[in-house]
């Protein structure tokens, strides 16, 4: 466990509880949301409540409907028909789907690469199977992030058996172009290697830019694992609800982490994440239009500081570094002076990471994203 670093944001959490000061605090530090909830979503589930498989172990891995639902979900997306019975493993939200797909397929001493900046639950779960991470950075073209592709060409080494990426990539909010999923899909080929994919975010996009699959990619569907999940797209964090799809081969392997893992997927969550499933998903639309509006709020209130522009998601970075300032002291400085609580990257990635603090804008309106100039000034930021 020596080498498993925390997230920062529960620590910056209780502080932010105990904080009094001359405005209410801003919470920037989770991926919590105020975002509504899909129409179905309650009173489906209130509705499902007292039946037999809300209270039930079975399936282990999912009921059918549900696997069936989320099966309609990925062949629009990608072009790819999974068989809801063989390929498809429900699990409780998306981080354990990413913890059962290491373990079915990571041995201990076997590398991973993820991006840098990437979210540090996704760099812990590899080092906890025995993994170890190796990082591709990002950097900052024209204000957005791009993955540095001859840095990714060099992470690959002998030892590695897989790649764990997520477009839009948190916290950074980096949305992967086609020459770089094409890139990633290239280098999957030549090496033999393994795609986990987290899609959790895939259409949090802004900016009018084009949906792009990797599974649509030539060969891809056979060595990809899809992992999905409800609580970001479709803003039901608390009912605990992802999937991992895949080939077969793999997918069984999956499914008895998930099984020895948690036994069972939320059993009072399965008819409303169905009816979520198949319903009209224009909300999805609704609160990505509305997490646009909450970003651009806050890069034209803090224009001119070292902000990079985030293309999908839920949070942006702000490279304190670049002001002559360490992360947990601006953090610190933000929380006690601005009523900011905002948390530093340590841990969330390699040395890009180590530069930046994190706001999150899922759960704070535009009214009071306005106030963040007058707070940094405050703390002084600006």
């Amino acid at each position: 466990m020596s080498e498993i670093v925390g997230f920062g944001i529960d620590r910056v959490a209780r502080t932010a509880d105990r904080v009094t000061a001359r405005w209410p605090v801003l919470r920037l530090e989770n991926l919590d949301t105020d975002l509504p909830l899909p129409p179905e979503a309650v009173p489906v589930t209130a509705a499902a409540l007292s039946t037999p498989p809300a209270n039930s172990w079975l399936p282990f891995t999912g009921d059918l409907d549900l696997r069936a639902a989320i099966a309609d979900l990925l062949v629009a997306r990608t072009g790819h028909s999974y068989d809801p019975a063989e390929e498809i493993v429900v699990t409780s939200g998306g981080t354990e789907a990413a913890l059962d797909c290491l373990l079915a397929t990571i041995d201990p001493g076997d590398e991973v690469v993820l991006g840098d900046p990437t979210y540090a639950g996704l760099v812990n779960r590899v080092r906890l199977v025995g993994g170890v991470p190796r990082f591709a950075p990002y950097r900052v073209v024209g204000g957005e992030w791009r993955l540095d592709l001859d840095a990714l060409r060099a992470a690959v080494g002998p030892a590695t058996r897989a790649l764990l990426l997520m477009s839009p990539s948190m916290p950074s909010g980096a949305v992967l172009d086609e020459e770089e999923w094409r890139a990633v899909c290239d280098l999957c080929r030549e090496r033999d290697l393994l795609l986990i994919y987290d899609s959790a975010m895939e259409s949090l996009l802004f900016d009018g830019r084009p949906f792009i699959h990797p599974v649509r990619e030539p060969g891809m569907a056979e060595r990809t694992l899809v992992i999905g999940s409800l609580s970001k797209e479709f803003r039901m964090i608390g009912w605990r609800v992802g999937w991992v799809a895949g080939p077969r081969s793999l997918v069984e392997h999956v499914g008895w982490a998930h099984v020895y893992n948690t036994t069972t997927p939320v059993g009072i969550a399965r008819a409303a994440a169905t009816a979520v499933l198949r319903g009209d998903h224009a909300h999805v639309a609704a609160a990505a239009a509305e997490l646009e509006r909450r970003r651009d709020t806050i890069l034209t209130g803090l224009a001119g500081l070292p902000l990079v522009r985030p293309a999908g998601g839920w949070s942006l970075l702000l490279d304190t570094v670049a002001m002559g300032m360490d992360p947990a002291e601006a953090s610190r400085r933000l929380l006690r002076d601005g009523a900011v609580a905002a948390t530093a990257m340590t841990g969330w990635g390699d040395g890009v990471a180590a530069r930046h603090i994190r706001f999150v804008f899922s759960a704070e309106p535009v009214d009071r994203l306005a106030t963040l100039p007058e707070r940094l000034a405050a703390a002084g930021l600006r």
